[in-house]
């Protein structure tokens, strides 16, 4: 069985991701690629769906207990487990080293006292657990076949096959280290170069080492904020630059429901949020990738601009669900694709408009096409700003004109018009700040309460929706404002659990269909309970900003990492995970309350 979401810890190579759980248990990677299939299911599935699990031997069923201790080394993504057992301690260091050909896990065994009896079980099937591999040896090597897919294990411990397993058991002693390592190789091809594992340890440290030296903030919250930031660096692919909103597909929203998505993708919402916590933090060379990133995929076709791509820039992410699998804690059904990328979501425009705005602010090398397309995509715009749309959280039942989607479209406009203010391009600027004016004059007068004063989720309703949140960080009102202050307090009342963290608008139940299209309810939304954050320091409720926010902090993992959701009945995380759309608002938040001197001590 699979452990709590918040039990897994992250490691990567910047191309795909691995999640390991207190056990020392491997229940998710997907190799090559992030949105390749995966090796091991177990997470979605059961042990029968792949599973590495590197431990010490408890109890009559072999399986080890959690880990007494674990932990990052230092700012890195390379993770320390230790067990603490009658016969002894002993260490697992777990990384993947930053790619120069073929992917690689490794697991280094390192015996701190006593002699302690261990046990590796690697059960690989490929296909998300669909697909048993032919298992055999060549020399020295254990390789696993299945169609276009090899995976081979190297180890100088002895091993062995049971019931389509295998598994190696061995004894370390003070200072001794046995590794295991797995590489991938497409199966046509030949095999994979042995792995250097103390070598590669030392390389992967060092990256991670050089690359947090980059990062200029040194705030009270710095180590959040690091572990924030090399998070979405691990998430961000590479070869390419996009950035995936996370690792994982299918960890449900609520535990047991049907709210279970593929996050494996770049939605440019969320990439274009995280372009700009690292721009604010120091690191233009991402923020330089992404916008090459971007002008790939998009190329020379605005007008048919979609709400996510593949990592790749790839543009069919067709939906399908995965019937072997029974999902994570009965969470059914297991999505892979999305659906949601053939969506129309009008604040996409805003949030890419606004990432090139403030690349272009910071200094960011120019990019002729990088402002020809945000020319274009204004032209998109004036004509298409006015329709109705599915909105920032993908709603699956009808398009409704949501206010939030057309704040973002003011956003676009108005960032565009300070572009050609500047002198940088030539665009029609009169015409274009009519256009700012009419949408600015639209969304007030058609999406604001005067009675309850507050905005609502969309034109004509009487919901809420925790995006109205975003309306002074984007500077479309002021914060002193007193729809502003209103829309705030209102989220406040309507909105908020008891723990006073926010859900992004009112789900349907357990069987009706709410707004969303969806059954079920969901966990409080962490990014809008940053967004909260934010807000209350803006209108200089700063001890609360910074109670709420240090509250959040706490939602975190043992190593610093947050799902999507939290589940205020279960006292759980939910969601997929680590989820970049969580990290980034921290990173915000906690640059905000610096800058205001927020903070304890």
């Amino acid at each position: 069985m699979a452990g709590r979401i918040e039990d897994y810890a992250l490691i990567g190579d910047m191309q795909t991701a691995a999640l390991v759980c207190r056990d020392g248990t491997v229940d998710w990677l997907c190799l090559p690629r992030f949105d390749s299939p995966a090796v091991f299911a177990g997470l979605l599935g059961t042990e029968e769906h792949g599973f590495w699990r590197l431990g010490p031997v408890n109890g009559p069923g072999g399986r080890p207990a959690p880990a007494d201790r674990r932990r990052y080394r230092g700012d890195s993504l390379v993770l320390e487990s230790e067990w603490d057992t009658p016969r002894g301690t002993v260490r697992v260091i777990d990384f993947m080293p930053p790619r120069d050909g073929a992917p690689q896990l490794i697991r280094i065994v390192e015996g701190v006292s006593g002699r302690v009896p261990m046990r590796s079980e690697l059960r690989m099937r490929f296909s998300y657990g669909w697909v048993v591999p032919w298992v055999h040896k060549i020399d020295d090597r254990t390789v696993a076949v299945a169609g276009p897919d090899s995976v081979w294990l190297d180890t100088e411990a002895e091993t062995y096959g049971k019931d389509l397993t295998t598994f190696s058991d061995f004894t370390v002693s003070p200072g001794e280290r046995i590794a295991f390592t797995i590489s991938w190789e497409p199966s046509h091809k030949q095999p994979p170069a042995v792995a250097d594992p103390e070598g590669s340890l030392e390389a992967t440290e060092e990256f991670w080492r050089e690359w947090v030296e980059h990062c200029t903030y040194h705030g009270p919250y710095r180590d959040a904020v690091v572990r924030s930031l090399i998070t979405l660096k691990a998430l961000t692919y590479a070869p390419t630059g996009g950035i995936v909103a996370a690792p994982t597909t299918s960890l449900p929203e609520c535990l047991g429901g049907v709210r279970n998505w593929d996050y494996r993708f770049t939605w440019l919402r969320d990439a274009a949020i995280t372009l700009s916590s690292l721009l604010r933090t120091g690191y233009r060379e991402e923020a330089r990738a992404w916008r090459e990133w971007l002008l790939r995929a998009v190329a020379g076709d605005p007008e048919n601009l979609q709400i996510m791509y593949g990592i790749a820039g790839e543009r069919e992410l067709g939906e399908n669900e995965l019937h072997w699998l029974p999902g994570y804690e009965n969470s059914r059904p297991v999505r892979v694709g999305n659906g949601a990328a053939g969506q129309l979501q009008l604040d996409v425009y805003g949030e890419v408009t606004e990432a090139l705005h403030l690349a272009h602010m910071t200094g960011l090398a120019r990019n002729d096409y990088a402002s020809l397309l945000q020319l274009k995509l204004i032209q998109w715009v004036e004509k298409h700003w006015d329709e109705p749309d599915e909105g920032i959280w993908e709603v699956r039942g009808p398009r409704r004109h949501f206010v939030h989607s057309k704040v973002m479209t003011w956003v676009a406009v108005d960032r565009t018009v300070k572009l050609i203010e500047s002198g940088d391009v030539d665009g029609p600027l009169e015409r274009w700040k009519d256009l700012r004016e009419t949408i600015h004059r639209d969304v007030c007068e058609k999406g604001y309460d005067k009675e309850r004063n507050t905005f609502t989720q969309s034109y004509g309703s009487q919901e809420l929706d925790a995006s109205l949140l975003l309306i002074p960080q984007m500077g479309f009102l002021p914060p002193d404002d007193k729809r502003v202050i209103g829309t705030i307090e209102a989220i406040q009342r309507e909105l908020s659990t008891e723990d006073g963290f926010v859900l992004r608008y009112p789900t349907s139940g357990a069987h009706d269909l709410g707004v969303d299209g969806l059954e079920g309810e969901e966990g409080a939304f962490l990014a809008c309970s940053f967004w909260l954050a934010d807000d209350l320091a803006m209108i200089g409720r700063v001890d609360e900003a910074r109670k709420l926010f240090e509250k959040l902090l706490s939602l975190r993992n043992d190593l610093g990492l947050l799902a999507e959701e939290w589940d205020p009945k279960a006292q759980r995380q939910v969601g997929n995970f680590p989820q970049a759309f969580s990290h980034v608002p921290l990173i915000d938040t906690a640059l905000r309350l610096t800058a205001s001197g927020a903070y304890g001590g």
